[in-house]
């Protein structure tokens, strides 16, 4: 279980931590704390229609005894291309077949992400990464597969001055292959208060979620699977 925040001395590692108020990435943020990192969370307003989770972001912060907390604004709504930015593409409210991308992905929305975290981690002189990317339970996604993530730490070792120099930076996706149930556990494991996360993609501005969305599908399954009630407030 988390505890109060040690000292930050002059050895802790820092690493920025990629917080989007949903359940995955407060669950990285306590495993990034357990691991001893003193985490920078930093939230990515990008135009999305579900905004309240950013307001979920903030409550996740502060509970879980983050370093800092920034979020960083990049509107993606001006190329859209997904239910999640483009108000004219519904957001689909059953499974969607397998092998088929969903309309919830948001073209490059991973890539930029962690390309932010980079930047600031390093202005901050941080050496780690972390996200909450999952590829068991959506693996729909092309940018939560391993691959992924393998080639942009790749890249961020060759095109930033602390991998040029030999510092070296590391990506972590500790969730990427767990199932929801298995974050579940953890997120209990570590207490994590769920009641605080936001995952639904079409959340109403008091953080209520819609209960037909993929992401309210696979919350529920995980909470149902895990054998602990889902805190989630619905419509």
């Amino acid at each position: 279980m988390i505890r109060p925040e040690s000292p930050i001395t002059h050895h802790t590692p820092h690493a920025v931590v990629l917080l989007s108020g949903g359940m995955d990435s407060a669950v990285v943020v306590a495993m990034a704390r357990e691991q001893g990192f003193a985490v920078h969370a930093l939230s990515i307003s990008y135009g999305q229609r579900h905004t309240s989770e950013l307001d979920a972001a903030a409550r996740v912060a502060h509970a879980l005894g983050v370093v800092t907390h920034k979020t960083v604004n990049v509107d993606l709504r001006g190329i859209g291309g997904s239910a999640l930015t483009d108000a004219a593409i519904n957001v689909p409210a059953a499974g969607t077949a397998a092998g088929t991308i969903p309309a919830t992905y948001v073209p490059a929305r991973n890539t930029i992400m962690l390309s932010v975290a980079l930047g600031w981690a390093e202005v901050i002189g941080a050496a780690d990464i972390f996200c909450g990317v999952n590829a068991v339970d959506y693996s729909g996604y092309p940018d939560c597969r391993p691959e992924f993530i393998a080639a942009f730490q790749h890249l961020a070792n060759l095109a930033t001055k602390m991998g040029v120099e030999g510092a070296g930076l590391r990506v972590h996706a500790p969730l990427q292959f767990m199932g929801k149930s298995d974050i579940v556990r953890e997120g209990m494991r570590l207490g994590v208060d769920f009641g605080l996360t936001v995952s639904c993609y079409q959340a109403d501005a008091d953080g209520r979620a819609c209960g037909g969305c993929d992401a309210c599908r696979l919350r529920a399954q995980g909470f149902d699977v895990a054998g602990v009630v889902d805190p989630t407030r619905y419509t």
